[in-house]
């Protein structure tokens, strides 16, 4: 992979994968006195989750966690390529690559933890949260400014719907 400044990857894009737990969650878990653990994602990631998705974006999601809550709110986006239980991440991007023949430089990957690191080690934009640990930010071409779960994903997906022209500055009701 070329080492190149990272606005210059965004008109590339064409596809966004996301860890949960960290990036589109504070990587915080309430644990209930039946055993259920809640999650807490931020609505302006979900906003610009489905404006990609308007966009004809491709959104893949990738977790090591299995919380089903979690894929009923991603399915409720619209988001469809939802793997959960990812414990060896580079199985599941590879498969979903694969299947919609996909190339990894067109790829922009926020992950914040390490089990991201080999996925990230592959894309074209390997970014993630301020508060990822120093490994990941390491090998990030972009360190959003903003903590995971506080709007790094919305962060990255309006740089690139923007550097592409495709960031709607007005209100569609279709687009929640």
């Amino acid at each position: 992979m070329e080492d190149k400044n990272y606005k210059e990857c965004l008109e590339h894009i064409t596809t966004f994968i996301f860890d949960v737990d960290g990036v589109l969650t504070d990587g915080s878990i309430t644990i209930m006195t039946n055993g259920d653990m809640l999650r807490t994602m931020n609505v302006k990631d979900g906003y610009a989750m489905k404006q990609a998705l308007n966009k004809k974006f491709n959104i893949c999601i990738i977790s090591g966690g299995a919380n089903e809550g979690v894929r009923n709110r991603l399915n409720n986006l619209g988001i469809t390529n939802v793997y959960l239980g990812a414990h060896h991440k580079m199985e599941a991007f590879t498969e979903y690559t694969q299947k919609n023949d996909i190339k990894p430089e067109h790829i922009l990957y926020m992950g914040d933890d390490i089990p991201d690191i080999p996925v990230m080690n592959v894309v074209g934009l390997p970014t993630c949260p301020v508060d990822a640990t120093a490994e990941v930010k390491a090998i990030s071409k972009y360190v959003s400014h903003k903590n995971g779960g506080k709007g790094a994903v919305r962060d990255v997906i309006e740089q690139v719907l923007k550097v592409q022209d495709k960031w709607d500055y007005h209100y569609d009701s279709n687009a929640h």
